[in-house]
């Protein structure tokens, strides 16, 4: 028996997010023609909230809409647990590469240009669906112990909502280390403004957001000098420090030693065991 099939489950529940719902009615009618229950938002963040509390098969996501972007919503929904599973499939009039690649990068599995076509876009959902639906199958044990694990926790909402805030931002800063947001970009990009960032950044991780990059900039410029074969300065500027002496001297505060001596610690040979003569 195989367990595949491109035959999306009877009625998916679909969560549109998109702030002029009126460009998409054909493409409403097309999911709803196919059997699909639809849920709509309208914003980013609510987007998010309805997600979390709908928990739906599969999200098609705006990427433009007013102060938060779509970006921003796939952000949290990704970094968190309860809707990390869902597939994000992005909506969008523009054919700009970068934009497709950014939205793939925050966790997207496709992109949807406008105009469309009715049925490239009912297969590509249908595949999504199927795709989605053999990882739940795979996952579902262990998912459940998990989300039985929370409840046991009686993890406050609150509380929640600031972990997944801080997971997303953790998860921005990974993804590209040599451009690190300034602190009012990075919050916009979560749904957020500053201070609540900052405040519940250092609730949750026990360090303010700069300390967090400023740890994860060093930790990766570990890895790039023992892995790779590019120079300090290309190690430095890779993972967003403005040269070579700054890296260095933050290296030494951090590790005791220099970028330099710490990369031929690690790949200096180790010697053999002496052999005692006869």
């Amino acid at each position: 028996m195989s367990y595949w099939s491109t035959t999306p489950p009877r009625r998916a529940h679909i969560l549109v997010i998109d702030d002029n719902i009126e460009e998409l009615q054909l493409l409403l009618g097309v999911l709803r023609e196919a059997g699909h229950r639809i849920s709509l938002a309208f914003d980013a963040l609510e987007g998010y909230r309805r997600a979390t509390a709908l928990q739906p098969d599969l999200v098609l996501l705006d990427v433009r809409m007013g102060a938060t972007d779509g970006y921003a919503t796939c952000r949290l929904l990704k970094a968190d647990r309860a809707t990390a599973r869902i597939p994000v499939i992005f909506v969008t009039s523009s054919s700009s590469v970068e934009e497709r690649l950014t939205g793939l990068r925050e966790g997207a599995v496709d992109y949807i240009l406008k105009p469309f076509e009715p049925a490239e876009v009912l297969a590509r959902v249908a595949v999504h669906l199927a795709l989605a639906s053999c990882r739940h199958q795979a996952q579902a044990c262990m998912e459940e112990a998990e989300s039985a694990l929370e409840h046991a926790k009686g993890e406050p909402a609150a509380d929640h909502a600031d972990r997944v805030l801080a997971q997303a931002v953790e998860r921005l800063v990974r993804s590209d280390l040599a451009n690190v947001p300034a602190l009012p970009a990075l919050a916009a990009s979560v749904g957020t403004h500053e201070k609540r960032l900052s405040r519940v950044f250092k609730e949750q991780t026990g360090r303010t957001v700069f300390e967090f990059a400023r740890e994860a900039r060093l930790a990766e410029a570990q890895r790039l000098l023992v892995n790779s074969a590019l120079s300090v300065e290309e190690v430095a500027l890779a993972v967003g420090f403005s040269g070579a002496a700054n890296f260095s001297t933050a290296f030494r505060e951090r590790f005791g030693t220099t970028p330099t001596a710490f990369r031929q610690a690690r790949l200096a040979p180790v010697a053999p065991p002496s052999v005692p003569s006869a």
